[in-house]
């Protein structure tokens, strides 16, 4: 079980720094995001940088903003962590 949510979490921060990869997909600043989804920049900045243990309701604000759910967003972790 503790290896379990040490996974979950891993997988949960790597989800939460690849959001750099999306924001620059979209062509958007970390500014114009955060705002766009109702979140301060610097938050945010710090959430791409992996320094934040993020609620889940601001993990679903990032999904919302990103057009994904949250499920999709750890998945596409998981992948990139398998590569």
């Amino acid at each position: 079980m503790k290896m379990r949510i040490i996974w979950f979490i891993l997988i949960l921060r790597f989800s939460l720094m690849n959001c750099q990869i999306y924001r620059e997909e979209m062509n958007i600043s970390q500014e114009k995001f955060a705002l766009s989804i109702g979140m301060d920049r610097t938050y945010y900045s710090s959430v791409e940088a992996g320094k934040r243990n993020v609620s889940i309701q601001n993990i679903k604000k990032i999904a919302d903003g990103f057009g994904i759910s949250i499920s999709e967003l750890m998945k596409k972790a998981e992948m990139y962590m398998n590569m």
